[in-house]
């Protein structure tokens, strides 16, 4: 397993196993799949609704604690001094651990600042190893790095072959953030799995595209988070560093950027009303 070192540190597996949108149904089975696989970095949210899933998995797993890299984001509705700190209490107990390490603020709306000082103080008290944000566009994240005690030490973000995210690393790297990609395969979007270029490069190597897409983002220095719940997707996804994609193949997907959103943009004010909403809906879930 590849790791990458957050500027405290701390290592992390370069490609981690997402559990977003899987069901509590599946979460657990899923998990343990994605261990038995290779994989020790497990992410998962408070607004997922399957910490205690990712937990149980955890706790049947014959795996350490301290060999797992573990993930866990605050929810927009947990926000707020005080409000914060007690609700990754919360993540712990569902978690069935006495540590994160990771925590993450999930979006960048409501009152990130005050919530931001919360995961300051879980850090300094060994809660977690290690605080971050995801969602946050290059502007926001610099606003923290400068005006904040402890910098974040992460960024989950968007990026695919699609939406490349060239300067928000460039401004990330600035400040020794290490970029996580959520959603590598943008679901699918944009015909990605029957994208031309995306074949030529896997059957050059023979691998598929999704290794593909993983292995690009790995050579980046940037770290993946794919989820599937089929045990060999899980098995092939893990599998990305028995090849390696020389300088044509990186150019070429490069090529690929049309530096587009496959989802959403936090910058259309529709969408923080939508947020907004969705809380409301939430409550009491």
């Amino acid at each position: 397993m590849e790791t990458i070192k957050l500027y405290n540190g701390v290592e992390i597996p370069a490609n981690g196993y997402g559990v977003y949108q899987v069901s509590k149904d599946d979460c657990k089975d899923s998990v343990l799949l994605a261990l038995k696989a290779g994989y020790r970095h497990i992410d998962t949210a408070q607004s997922y609704f399957n910490e205690s899933e990712v937990g149980d998995a955890l706790k049947e797993c014959s795996i350490p604690r301290d060999e797992i890299f573990l993930t866990t984001k605050v929810w927009i509705d947990n926000y707020g001094e005080g409000k914060t700190y007690d609700s990754v209490i919360t993540s712990l107990n569902k978690l069935k651990t006495d540590y994160l390490d990771l925590i993450l603020l999930h979006q960048p709306v409501n009152d990130y600042y005050s919530a931001y000082r919360d995961l300051e103080r879980l850090y300094e008290e060994g809660k977690v190893r290690a605080i971050g944000v995801s969602n946050f566009y290059a502007d926001r994240l610099v606003d923290l790095c400068m005006f904040t005690k402890i910098k974040p030490m992460v960024d989950q973000i968007e990026v695919n072959v699609f939406n490349q995210q060239v300067e928000a690393k460039e401004w990330a790297d600035r400040y020794d953030v290490v970029i996580e990609a959520w959603a590598p395969f943008a679901e699918g979007k944009n015909d990605m799995f029957h994208n031309q270029t995306l074949l030529k490069i896997a059957n050059k190597h023979k691998r598929s595209i999704a290794q593909v897409i993983l292995r690009w983002l790995y050579q980046r220095g940037i770290v993946s988070l794919a989820k599937s719940v089929h045990e060999e997707r899980i098995k092939e996804n893990f599998d990305i560093y028995s090849f390696s994609l020389d300088d044509e193949d990186m150019k070429l997907i490069t090529s690929l950027d049309n530096k587009t959103s496959s989802f959403f943009s936090h910058q259309d004010p529709s969408i923080i009303e939508w947020f907004g909403k969705l809380i409301i809906e939430r409550r009491g879930r």
